[in-house]
């Protein structure tokens, strides 16, 4: 429950930092990338569609992204993505706790748009 509140806060807070971010308006202005954020049951699932300086995002899981980060189980998606250590997700990876499909570029990316807003 806690993963899914995240995703969802994570989806309204991006959005608001599309419209009144400039940093972030910036980092997202020529990029057209869909970034799917699920465990690996696919119960909890996020698509975050950035397209060319707007945002939005849905909820469940999709065939169509360019990167996916695919957690163990929520518990694992949560305290990943709340945590203050800069190498947590490269933590995780390495623990084979999280997998990235697609383009690693994509997910990188992904992770430093993130980085402006919070």
């Amino acid at each position: 429950m806690r993963f899914t509140l995240l995703l969802f806060a994570l989806g309204r807070i991006l959005k608001l930092a599309s419209f009144f971010h400039p940093r972030f308006k910036w980092y997202i202005r020529k990029t057209r990338v869909r970034i799917l954020i699920k465990t690996e049951d696919g119960e909890r699932a996020r698509l975050f569609y950035f397209n060319k300086g707007s945002f939005s995002s849905s909820s469940g899981d999709h065939d169509l992204f360019d990167a996916s980060l695919v957690f163990r189980d929520a518990a694992t998606g949560f305290s990943v993505l709340t945590s203050r250590n800069k190498d947590a997700s490269f933590n995780a990876a390495a623990d084979g706790k999280l997998v990235v499909q697609g383009m690693s570029f994509y997910a990188q990316w992904f992770e430093d748009a993130v980085k402006f807003v919070l």
